[in-house]
């Protein structure tokens, strides 16, 4: 049985990226989010495995969501993307109970390796 992933970002190309990447893969997109509000309302609707969220987006921003869906639901595993490395949002992401962090651009080996770490303790 897939894994089911909800991808939360503002860029539709990265999205369509993603799904492109997963393919054939144990993962499945359950749902797509182009911000915060959107995936804080939609996990409780989804239930996904697994959230794969991009930082920055207008709004409530990835850190902001993930805490948020973590706080309300303890068993939510997140993995973080950002194409910027220096801004502290590695730290920022451990605070908030991220389980992994990806840099972008996004390859499918370490997109893959990311989300399956980050369900092992499952």
């Amino acid at each position: 049985m897939k894994k089911r992933l909800m991808i939360v970002d503002d860029s539709r190309v990265m999205e369509l990226q993603i799904r492109k990447l997963l393919e054939d893969s144990d993962y499945e997109v359950a749902a797509y989010c182009e911000n915060g509000e959107e995936a804080i309302a939609s996990y409780r609707e989804v239930l996904p495995d697994i959230v794969l969220t991009d930082i920055i987006m207008p709004g409530i921003d990835g850190l902001e969501a993930a805490q948020v869906i973590v706080e309300e639901h303890p068993q939510a595993r997140v993995v973080m993307m950002t194409s910027l490395t220096d801004d502290g949002s590695l730290n920022e992401a451990d605070t908030v109970g991220a389980r992994g962090f990806l840099v972008k651009p996004l390859t499918r080996e370490a997109l893959l390796e990311a989300l399956d770490e980050a369900l092992q303790d499952t």
